[in-house]
């Protein structure tokens, strides 16, 4: 198992309480890494979801960054509407 893994590993069972004495010190040396710490959060969110418990508020400047995306998306035009006299009813 290749050390990236098992070190995810190590972050969930933490997460769920479920990590042995012997190796809780592994699991905190990889929590001081930036790819720990995503992990760490990753699994609580996703703790959360399956619990249906309410999660925290966005991430500071997260509406500015999806507004900045929705405005970037191509706008959708809708079909021009026929006259109701163009409707042909059988």
């Amino acid at each position: 198992m290749d050390t990236q893994k098992r070190l995810h590993e190590h972050i969930s069972a933490l997460a769920d309480g479920e990590l042995s004495d012997s190796e809780r010190e592994l699991a905190f040396a990889a929590l001081d890494t930036p790819e720990g710490q995503a992990a760490w959060r990753a699994y609580h969110l996703a703790g959360d979801v399956l619990r249906n418990t309410p999660c925290s508020e966005p991430s500071e400047g997260f509406n500015a960054r999806l507004k900045a995306a929705l405005d970037a998306e191509p706008a959708l035009a809708a079909a021009p509407e026929e006259p109701a006299d163009a409707i042909i009813l059988p």
